[in-house]
């Protein structure tokens, strides 16, 4: 029991983003339901969005991307690599713990700005 509250703590603590521009939310507290965006012209530019491709005959699941979010998420893929070998090439190359333990936290940090679509 004391992990599955360990684990929901530690998820209130993670810094939360608006689900349209990525921008980190404020700590709203813990009454109601969380904030999924910034602002309200945040949240008025997704519901254009989930309008648009509901009436365009998409799923409901489906993602829509400019082609200029797709260019950043295609560079920052590329910087996802390019960090993944640096540490291959660190690790191949005999670094120190140390050394591949900075590489290993920037890779870290490269993949987290992934995990969400600005």
């Amino acid at each position: 029991m004391e992990l599955v509250t360990e684990v929901v703590a530690s998820r209130r603590e993670e810094a939360r983003h608006c689900a349209w521009c990525g921008r980190r939310l404020p700590d709203s507290g813990r009454i109601g339901r969380p904030r999924r965006y910034c602002a309200q012209p945040c949240r008025q530019r997704a519901y254009e969005r989930r309008a648009a491709v509901q009436r365009g005959g998409l799923p409901e699941d489906a993602v829509v991307l400019s082609a200029a979010e797709l260019a950043d998420l295609q560079d920052r893929l590329f910087q996802l690599r390019c960090a993944a070998e640096d540490v291959v090439t660190a690790a191949s190359d005999g670094a120190d713990a140390a050394e591949l333990r900075r590489l290993a936290e920037e890779l870290v940090d490269n993949a987290r700005g992934l995990e969400r679509l600005r």
